[in-house]
């Protein structure tokens, strides 16, 4: 159990969340209330195989990590959205790409940045509601180092532009090309990109069915002039920091939370004002709170079958293992590329262009044309049992205001 306190600043939730992140620690429980000018959050945590810390050394490296990370010298700062333009750092470029999604896309992006000689380190692409967004980050292919040519740049953006509008359903694209220095974080600038983008709206065309959306309401207790979040839907990694994240994207300040995920289930409950200190006034900004949070909880939802491959890295190898999924007819739902050393980690989520589960012929027939060397490691499950309803401020008098003991791994950092 992790006991972290400091000043209320706007943000400072999800700054704390990003540390327990970075540490490979999963939540279960976290009780969270501030007087608003100063909070407390407890954290009970795990490793990630769900194991209880029991290493002194481990956990004393954490409480000097948690420390540096927060500590007095450390700021909370607003991400500012990117526009279109040059930068790069003398390491690499980083690629900024939103449109339509569609089967084959990331086979493409992948191959014309082959023929244009870059070579892809490490990207992250997220589908959703016909929507897709990807930060990429490449080098050139001779020097390894960041793209420095203002024409070969330029030349860069128009091709990945023009392949983005290649789709007749396109509501537009857009293809930045930005600092390879920038501190935001690539998952939060992801759930960014895709909100600027559009995936929150409704389309009326074909997309997978799901097995339960996310049970989100927003109600407002009036004698405290608090908005109520309340959230239950099936657990997974990280999706504490997708919802914390939503929120304070959108401005709200979490002042009182509890959250509990067990037996595969979560529900979160948040006590939010606008960084304005007011509630949400409207039934329009009741409905964008919750279609966005819904959202943001759906977009890391991993629909298919999950394959990893790790192999020796080479120039071109993300342009081939594509290449390879569409030539199957299969279509990338997620994908996380990494480099380390000379080892390339991929792990890609894919499924059937035509929306079926892929079957074993399917898989069979990349890894012959692979290798061996990609694991399968899941399917698609069934949906989740129905969820328990809850008073929506139930927490802050079974809670917060009991009183609790505090840990041995208490730890105040201000």
């Amino acid at each position: 159990q992790l006991q972290v306190g400091s000043a209320n600043e706007y943000g400072i939730l999800l700054e704390v969340i990003q540390v327990l992140m970075d540490l490979n620690l999963v939540i279960s429980k976290a009780y969270i209330t501030s007087d608003g000018g100063w909070f407390m959050d407890v954290f009970n945590v795990t490793d990630k195989e769900g194991m209880k810390l029991k290493d002194k050394a481990a956990i004393a490296e954490i409480e000097g990590y948690i420390r540096k990370s927060l500590g007095a010298d450390s700021r909370y700062m607003p991400a500012k959205r990117r526009s279109v333009g040059v930068a790069a750092s003398t390491d690499h470029n980083v690629i900024e790409l939103t449109g339509s999604d569609r089967p084959g896309l990331l086979s493409e992006v992948s191959a014309v940045l082959a023929s244009l000689k870059c070579n892809v380190v490490s990207a992250e692409i997220w589908t959703h509601n016909t929507r897709v967004a990807a930060v990429m980050r490449v080098t050139d292919e001779d020097t390894m180092l960041a793209v420095t040519d203002t024409v070969r740049l330029e030349m860069i953006k128009e091709r990945l532009s023009y392949l983005l509008r290649g789709n007749n359903l396109s509501r537009g694209a857009a293809m930045a090309e930005a600092s390879g220095t920038s501190a935001t974080n690539t998952e939060r600038r992801l759930h960014q990109m895709m909100l600027s983008d559009g995936d929150t709206e409704e389309f009326h065309g074909h997309v997978p069915a799901q097995p339960q959306r996310p049970n989100v309401t927003v109600r407002n207790w009036k004698d405290k002039d608090y908005s109520v979040v309340t959230i239950r839907c099936k657990d997974r990694p990280k999706l504490l920091f997708d919802t914390v994240c939503t929120l304070t994207d959108l401005r709200y300040v979490v002042y009182h939370a509890n959250i509990d995920a067990s037996n595969n289930q979560a529900y979160q409950e948040f006590y939010v004002r606008h960084v304005n200190g007011s509630p949400m006034n409207t039934e329009a900004e009741r409905l964008r709170v919750i279609q966005c949070l819904e959202s943001a909880i759906e977009r890391r939802v991993s629909e298919g079958v999950k394959l990893e491959l790790c192999s020796n890295d080479k120039v071109g190898l993300l342009s081939e293992v594509t290449r390879i999924f569409r030539e199957n007819s299969l279509t990338v739902t997620r994908a996380e590329v990494s480099t380390r050393g000379r080892t390339a980690v991929n792990t890609f989520y894919v499924r059937s262009s035509a929306g079926e589960i892929v079957d074993q012929k399917t898989i069979d027939s990349i890894r012959e044309a692979i290798g061996h060397n990609i694991q399968v490691k899941g399917h698609p499950e069934a949906p989740p049992a129905p969820q328990k309803k809850e008073s929506p401020t139930w927490f802050l008098f079974a809670n917060l205001f009991r009183p609790r003991s505090l840990p041995s791994l208490g730890m105040f950092v201000r």
